[in-house]
């Protein structure tokens, strides 16, 4: 059974994703950079199936992935499979405020945020997902304390476009079809208590927040070896630079803050005290594309009150991680609203996520996470 699965945001996290997956199914690649990749049972990552991709940016509306995905790779070898995929338009809810993209969101053109929903809800049902993943440009964080909240917030586009669309997908489980929303950038949706609740009722699933992909899984499980040695961190500093649309959205104070907010969460959940941290996105250099410059630092003090440091530096393709990170949750989540759950999984979350719902979540180095949810995965059946 094909996994149908509709992205939100045709970028380079979708690029990568798309045309790995299909370069996977084709035997041109081996499944590297997936993890449990070479462990599932119930549902494989080849059982992915896009049937679906939004966006707001005009220039990419009405196209399809194969010319999207050509253009932002750079590759002549995407699959062709590709041209099945159509782009379509999405909700905007001004979410691409501020930046150079000319944009245009279903609520633009029809004026009320809540028969724009409505009228997206239409075309989930066409495209009929069990999957949807949020890969929209970066937004400012809005926490949803109630569930009234979370229907006010999101009929008002007021909220932002990540929040609007798991409302719509939170609509459609009620309405047609239990549906997975899985939220892989900083707004706070798995972490807001009136979004998770909303799922529970309708029998959804939501998962998030923020993917964890390159240096923040790192600085996590160097984080959890000072712990575990009793050595006493003094500073942790990390920064990234980058060339693509995400790291240009960041340079908007608003949206750096909700970067550096899911960053930042786990120093004092790893070590129990919020030791002195720089950690987040600094700056734009197109020149370095999506292979970003990344740093961190970390000074510690150990036996006999010695002061040792950390120093780590590298270039790192966040969205082609972001590839693997998304073909295995995807099938992991399709396996577990088959089975019932509903609401969200921490340890799923914990594992996939810089900022693992649901609120109150304590974060936990991704060796550790890694285990707990091996040991699940097993209950589960789905490896």
């Amino acid at each position: 059974m094909p996994i149908r699965t509709v992205l939100l945001g045709a970028g380079p996290g979708a690029a990568y994703f798309a045309a790995g997956i299909e370069r996977i199914k084709m035997g041109e690649i081996d499944s590297y950079g997936i993890p449990f990749g070479n462990l599932f049972k119930s549902y494989r990552p080849e059982d992915i199936q896009i049937v679906g991709v939004f966006d707001v940016d005009n220039k990419k509306i009405g196209l399809d992935m194969y010319s999207v995905t050509s253009k932002l790779l750079n590759e002549n070898n995407v699959p062709n499979s590709l041209k099945d995929i159509e782009i379509l338009r999405g909700l905007h809810c001004k979410s691409l405020a501020g930046l150079p993209i000319d944009a245009t969101g279903l609520d633009d053109i029809i004026g009320d945020p809540n028969i724009a929903i409505k009228e997206f809800i239409s075309l989930l049902n066409k495209l009929k997902p069990d999957v949807i993943v949020n890969i929209i440009t970066t937004e400012k964080q809005v926490q949803v304390n109630n569930e009234s909240e979370f229907v006010r917030f999101a009929g008002s586009c007021n909220g932002g476009a990540s929040l609007t669309y798991a409302y719509a997908a939170a609509e459609y489980s009620r309405l047609y079809n239990k549906v997975s929303f899985i939220n892989l950038t900083p707004p706070l949706l798995a972490n807001s208590p009136g979004i998770v609740s909303y799922y529970e009722k309708v029998g959804g699933l939501i998962f998030g927040d923020d993917a964890a992909t390159g240096a923040t899984p790192l600085t996590a499980d160097l984080l959890e070896h000072m712990a575990e040695r009793n050595r006493k961190v003094s500073s942790v500093v990390q920064f990234n630079i980058g060339g693509n649309m995400d790291f240009l959205s960041l340079t908007e104070p608003e949206r750096n803050k909700s970067k550096e907010n899911t960053k930042g969460s786990i120093v004092n959940d790893i070590l129990g005290y919020d030791a002195p941290h720089y950690i987040k996105p600094t700056g734009f250099l197109e020149p370095l594309g999506d292979r970003k410059f990344i740093a961190m630092h970390i000074e510690y003090t150990s036996f006999g009150g010695y002061t040792d440091e950390i120093v780590v530096t590298g270039r790192i393709n966040d969205k082609a991680n972001l590839g693997g990170v998304m073909a295995s949750i995807i099938p992991i989540t399709k396996a577990l609203i088959e089975r019932g759950y509903k609401g969200t999984n921490s340890s799923v979350n914990r594992f996939f996520m810089k900022k693992p719902g649901p609120l109150g979540t304590r974060n936990v180095s991704r060796i550790i996470a890694y285990n707990e949810l091996i040991k699940e995965l097993k209950l589960w059946d789905i490896i």
